[in-house]
């Protein structure tokens, strides 16, 4: 594992619920960040961010951390869930609630 790879590593392992993605969930840097903090949102999750793009290390570190090509990416408990698309299936069909133990609003 690369240093870059244990950093994220421990940012995972740190927040039960944490994504990386592009920008900060105030403003977001690109459509699928935006979607992905509107499904926790809307789902009212707290949830930590990291912006990738304050960090070149996490922003390609990451895609070999969880073998996923893409960002944003959430992590739960820290397991991968998936990327924006991923969240929105989960979203839409009540299982990213029950992964995040949430009510929706």
């Amino acid at each position: 594992m690369t240093d870059d790879q244990t950093r994220i590593g421990e940012m995972v392992a740190k927040s039960p619920v944490l994504l990386f993605m592009k920008g900060t969930p105030l403003f977001p840097q690109c459509g699928f960040s935006s979607r992905a903090v509107a499904i926790l949102e809307h789902l009212n999750v707290e949830f930590d961010s990291v912006d990738v793009l304050q960090d070149q290390g996490v922003r390609q570190g990451i895609k070999a951390f969880s073998d996923w090509p893409t960002i944003p990416q959430l992590y739960v408990n820290g397991e991968f869930v998936g990327g924006s698309d991923i969240m929105m299936e989960m979203y839409e069909s009540g299982e990213l609630a029950q992964v995040v133990g949430a009510k929706a609003a």
